[in-house]
């Protein structure tokens, strides 16, 4: 099923278990996309905080819900003291 479906599925009120599976099926997806942007943003040079305001949350919350899970590969900018 792709996300339209997804989407439509989770907006259905008139079946409340498949609208939830829905709604699961599409937290797992938004969260998937999110480190993948994430990573994405890193990879080309944004700070933690640049990313941080672009998701509308602080720094300290996005770089504790992703500092261990992105690509160690990447070069993580470090704040100017």
């Amino acid at each position: 099923m792709d996300s339209m479906q997804l989407a439509a599925r989770a907006a259905d009120l008139s079946d409340p278990r498949a609208g939830l599976r829905a709604v699961a099926s599409l937290r797992v997806l938004a969260d998937t996309l999110e480190l993948r942007q994430v990573e994405a943003g890193l990879r080309s040079g944004m700070s933690w905080q640049q990313i941080a305001d672009a998701l509308g949350v602080t720094r300290q919350a996005v770089h504790k819900k992703y500092a261990k899970r992105v690509d160690p590969a990447i070069a993580i900018p470090r704040r100017s003291a």
